[in-house]
């Protein structure tokens, strides 16, 4: 919300008074950002060539933005499953913080580097035999993430080229717009519990904005993942495309959105996400001691480490 209101506010104070009840959009912003904390300055530098700049923040990800065009690529680069680490979480704020300063850039394509893998969510290590201190801060570091690309004012579509479960799944929902490559050995869906944890309730609000309630409530207690076609039968993704277009339909979907004013999408987007992301904000310590209090669990921690057990097992 913070980051639709500081660039609608830019041209637009009337309808922003009016779409938000604040009583100016520097309130609004004050308001909304009171309880945030800022990734650390200098994290993120550009240089330009040409019409790209080019946001280098670390090997984890790329950001390229084309002045011409005004739409920026980001591109999840953190092998072999784009994991989202500390790291990765604060680069992913400070870079979406930049494009939004930028007022050359009107959308931002979010892609995977590597083939296959979109994001396999929150990196579990984070979460495992660390001080309670740590969990508070990757979980402040998840939810900045969040509010940065959920409330965007920015045009932002997933081009989804390989599975995304868990965290990868809530980025892919935060987005406008949800294109996944037809192949069906991928998938994509909220799958926490079957790790043994619990989604929070700004997961469970941001799903139940693309899917509904009742998609919502069967989705989270089972755990379940979906393949491409089962995705867009319940509304989690868009559309399919052949995997090798998932960029260009993108590309492609992107021309679209932008044929549409700026300032009326903008604030209709503002309008539809506040409450959301409202509830967070009004929750935002709470949630993080809640998180850490609930990872620091015995019971939790012995689920997470058989879980990751489990995964350095061969193959059969």
């Amino acid at each position: 919300m913070a980051a639709l209101l500081l660039r609608t506010s830019r041209g637009l104070g009337a309808c922003l008074r009016v779409a938000t009840g604040c009583p100016s959009p520097s309130s609004c912003v004050v308001a909304a950002w009171s309880s945030a904390r800022w990734p650390r300055e200098g994290a993120v530098a550009w240089r330009t060539h040409a019409q790209v700049r080019h946001y280098s923040s670390s090997d984890k990800l790329s950001i390229d933005m084309d002045d011409k065009t005004g739409v920026a690529v980001l591109k999840l680069s953190n092998p072999p499953v784009n994991s989202l680490s500390l790291e990765l979480l604060t680069e992913l704020a400070i870079g979406l913080d930049k494009l939004e300063m930028n007022p050359s850039c009107r959308g931002v394509i979010m892609t995977s580097a590597h083939p296959h893998i979109f994001s396999a969510g929150l990196d579990v290590s984070e979460m495992m035999g660390k001080p309670t201190e740590h969990y508070r801060e990757f979980w402040r570091a998840v939810q900045e993430m969040w509010l940065k690309l959920y409330g965007s004012s920015l045009v932002t579509i997933a081009a989804i080229n390989g599975s995304s479960p868990a965290g990868g799944c809530l980025m892919a929902m935060c987005c406008d717009y949800r294109l996944m490559a037809d192949n069906p050995k991928y998938s994509i869906g909220l799958n926490e519990t079957k790790l043994g944890i619990v989604a929070p309730f700004w997961f469970r609000d941001t799903m139940m904005g693309v899917v509904g309630t009742r998609v919502t409530e069967r989705s989270l207690q089972l755990g379940l993942m979906y393949s491409p076609a089962e995705a867009v039968h319940v509304g989690l993704v868009d559309r399919t495309v052949p995997e090798e277009t998932v960029f260009e339909e993108a590309r492609t979907e992107m021309a679209r959105w932008l044929k549409i004013p700026d300032h009326a999408r903008q604030i209709t987007k503002s309008m539809m996400r506040k409450t959301t992301i409202d509830h967070l904000l009004a929750q935002r310590d709470s949630d993080i001691s809640n998180f850490a209090n609930f990872i620091s669990k015995d019971s939790i921690q012995k689920s997470l480490t058989a879980y990751m057990q489990a995964l350095r097992q061969p193959k059969k």
